[in-house]
């Protein structure tokens, strides 16, 4: 069996409940009001880590790839974990981040382990503002940065008001402008910790191998140029090396084919201008750069399930 295949693919919170959790069926809030989203629209859970820690089945050492993001509050106790192929050692009042497709595993909890876990994904980030920054471009979600921050006594404070007015404000919804808002506590949260991460930058020694430094050039290539880039072949050549060896090297760091990180990044985008623009179909399509409506539609419902009206129509806030 190859390394790669031990590795536990985990897509939404059902499926982490069901790796983590004593208790599958375990609700993170029961008081929450559970609005539903489909095709993909997106999810955001928020737990304590004192009750993940009792519930936790203790999958110690085992890998796990998450397709959401994740950031955790640690206020008390120690977190030996592995993000991607390096240990790190976390203490109280740290914040550190697991992007999407990440190798993780969980080495060891203190018994006094006090925080916050938050989990989403891309899509759930989508808000309906224009020149919505991209998860990919904070700095603690990229491959060849530190994912983590350590916090002083007043960011500590602050970090835990603001994820306890998201979990509120989550918990309390029952429209789509109150999901807005939501979002909108998440988006300040990301922003505040870039704020302090960017503050904190200072060089630290952080090792890649040379795959997982290939495979961020090539991630930072694609959120630049994917808009008129859309062939391995091409960021294959800037990197000066062979295709299949792009592919072969990105699908064993992200768990995805080259491709497939191109065309996500291209769905994404037109994820955003359907929900955060008042352009029409086809007009998306020729800022995209393809060819006709009709094949931009097919890629599009390929992703998603739905043509891109009726993606907007049904996630789009009023």
């Amino acid at each position: 069996m190859s390394p790669s295949s031990k590795i536990k693919e985990i897509n939404d919170v059902q499926e982490f409940k069901e790796f983590y959790l004593q208790d599958s069926h375990y609700s993170f809030c029961a008081e929450c009001n559970h609005m539903e989203y489909s095709h993909g629209n997106g999810f955001l859970e928020i737990i304590a880590l004192e009750d993940l820690q009792k519930l936790h089945s203790r999958h110690i050492g085992h890998q796990a790839r998450r397709k959401f993001y994740s950031i955790i509050l640690l206020t008390d106790g120690e977190v030996e974990e592995i993000i991607g192929h390096q240990k790190y050692r976390f203490g109280p009042q740290s914040m550190y981040f697991i992007p999407e497709n990440q190798i993780h595993s969980i080495e060891s909890w203190s018994e006094d382990l006090k925080g916050i876990l938050c989990m989403f994904d891309a899509d759930y980030f989508l808000l309906c503002i224009k020149h919505q920054i991209k998860l990919n471009q904070f700095p603690f979600f990229q491959l060849d940065k530190v994912p983590f921050i350590d916090l002083n006594d007043r960011e500590t404070q602050m970090m835990e008001h603001l994820f306890w007015k998201l979990n509120s404000e989550k918990c309390q919804k029952t429209t789509f402008n109150d999901d807005l808002l939501v979002r909108m506590f998440l988006n300040i949260i990301l922003l505040e910790a870039e704020r302090i991460y960017n503050r904190k930058a200072v060089e630290q020694p952080f090792g890649l191998s040379r795959k997982e430094q290939l495979v961020a050039q090539f991630q930072l290539l694609v959120n630049q140029h994917f808009l008129e880039k859309k062939q391995v072949t091409e960021y294959a050549g800037i990197l000066c090396i062979h295709p299949h060896h792009l592919n072969d090297m990105v699908k064993e760091v992200t768990g995805f084919s080259a491709s497939y990180t191109i065309q996500k990044q291209l769905v994404q985008e037109a994820k955003s201008r359907l929900m955060q623009t008042n352009a029409t179909v086809s007009m998306i399509a020729t800022e995209l750069n393809f060819t006709d409506d009709s094949y931009f539609g097919r890629f599009f419902k390929k992703f998603t399930g739905l043509t891109p009206l009726q993606y907007r129509r049904k996630h789009k806030h009023q």
